[in-house]
């Protein structure tokens, strides 16, 4: 058991894979044998018309709650379910397989610490294995766990599973983006090497799913070296009965990165203003420092011109302040992305006008290669561009700093969301000095 005075550690990850590799079934799996599930839960499956032959209840249906998703047989919204170990807790994404769905992985996968990858032992590595590899990959997912469903089909064969992972390893070099990555060969449907090892596979000497899930090193995942804080909201509680808040003027939001600790030197961007952190004031009351993913209020020594939208950030790595961005987007919307159209870019705390100015590139999801100098990008395209914004955003490399680094487009129209971003980190050029506005 852990120290209690050290929280159980939250692994968030996000399961993925072509249709029918068994994503749903592996998550309904990990819930049984793991003996999360309510004796209601279980009656429910087992009253329900969802019954396989043999007798088994069908454990996909405990994440596909959408009737068209039991009819079909197949995922098509991203859900969520929550389930906890002794050693871990854990927030799982099931995300579809479809094609035409890619987006709503984008969207499951986003938060995720590891990504699961099913490949059905029958078929091998095929687009959807090496498309959801490069956005978990393009998305900064440190961890990455193959897992080879279906092997009981294959009569557990290692040489079908050494197939795989060597097709896997030999385009995995290109990605360049993964901490580690594990191979584990399974059955879903029958529980082998989930949560208990497989007597059938006596030639696999490595963990089972759950023991890699409850081990896999996470602490490290977190960028604690550049302090950055978009500001969300200024707190100013102007409560005349209360005199002790009169005069309080605080900063909320969420740390995106970092540490901060009372009497730090900070900058206030886009001012370019040097002061310090008076006070620190959390859920649990005042604290002398705070990290990321804490939300916080900060209190400063000069009361400076700060509001919704501006960063509150460290004095070294500083980040970048420009108009003119670069970067990746997976693209949402059934309606091509041409450029000279007008969007609203959401950027951390802050919307902006922005327009998309060039299309550099589109990802062969074949080949993994980009492709320059596309027409457009279709829905579910991967590809790079370049973005104009009506005032500079403060930002970092996507590789940096997720929170930072992140944005989405919107139809300033419908108000749809039509593209996800991952920004490219900022050249030196755009980096200005902030040192001579200094109180």
């Amino acid at each position: 058991m852990p120290h209690p005075q050290h929280p159980i550690e939250l692994l968030r990850f996000n399961t993925c894979g072509s249709v029918d590799d068994g994503k749903s079934t592996l998550i309904g799996r990990l819930l049984y044998d793991s003996k999360n599930l309510m004796e209601d839960q279980i009656e429910a499956l087992e009253r329900s018309a969802d019954i396989t032959g043999g007798g088994q209840i069908n454990l996909a249906n405990l994440t596909d709650g959408l009737r068209a998703e039991r009819e079909q047989g197949i995922t098509i919204d991203v859900a969520y379910r929550y389930f906890a170990t002794p050693k871990r807790k854990f927030i799982v994404a099931d995300t579809p397989g479809h094609v035409q769905y890619t987006r709503n992985m984008v969207t499951g996968a986003s938060t995720a610490n590891l990504s699961i990858v099913l490949v059905d032992a029958r078929q091998g590595v095929i687009e959807q294995t090496r498309r959801h590899t490069y956005i978990a990959a393009l998305l900064g997912i440190p961890h990455l766990v193959i897992a080879v469903n279906k092997m009981d089909l294959v009569d557990w064969k290692e040489e079908r599973f050494q197939e795989i992972r060597d097709e896997i390893e030999d385009f995995l070099p290109k990605l360049g983006a993964f901490r580690d990555v594990k191979f584990i060969p399974l059955s879903a449907l029958n529980g082998d090497n989930v949560v208990d090892l497989s007597p059938s596979c006596k030639w696999y000497g490595g963990p089972t799913l759950l023991d890699h899930l409850e081990t896999v090193h996470i602490a490290s995942d977190r960028n604690l070296n550049t302090f950055r804080f978009p500001v969300q909201w200024v707190n100013r509680p102007n409560d005349p009965t209360n005199r002790q808040l009169h005069d309080f003027r605080g900063l909320s939001g969420q740390i995106a990165s970092g540490i901060v600790r009372k009497g730090q030197e900070v900058i206030g961007l886009p001012a370019g203003i040097k002061t310090r952190i008076k006070e620190i004031w959390t859920y649990d009351g005042q604290q002398d420092e705070a990290f990321c993913p804490q939300s916080v209020t900060l209190c400063l020594e000069h009361d400076i011109d700060i509001s919704r939208g501006d960063m509150l950030v460290g004095v070294e790595n500083l980040p970048g302040r420009s108009s003119e961005l670069s970067a990746q987007v997976c693209w949402m919307h059934q309606r091509p992305l041409q450029p000279g159209k007008k969007y609203l870019l959401k950027h951390a705390t802050q919307t902006v006008q922005a327009i998309v100015t060039k299309l550099d590139s589109r990802i062969n999801m074949t080949t993994l290669e980009p492709e320059p100098d596309p027409a457009a990008l279709a829905i579910n395209d991967i590809g790079g561009i370049r973005v104009k914004t009506a005032r500079p955003l403060i930002f970092d490399g996507y590789t940096t700093n997720h929170l930072t680094g992140a944005f989405i487009l919107i139809e300033p129209g419908t108000n749809a969301t039509v593209a996800a971003g991952m920004l490219t980190a900022p050249t030196e050029a755009v980096r200005p000095e902030y040192s001579d506005f200094a109180i």
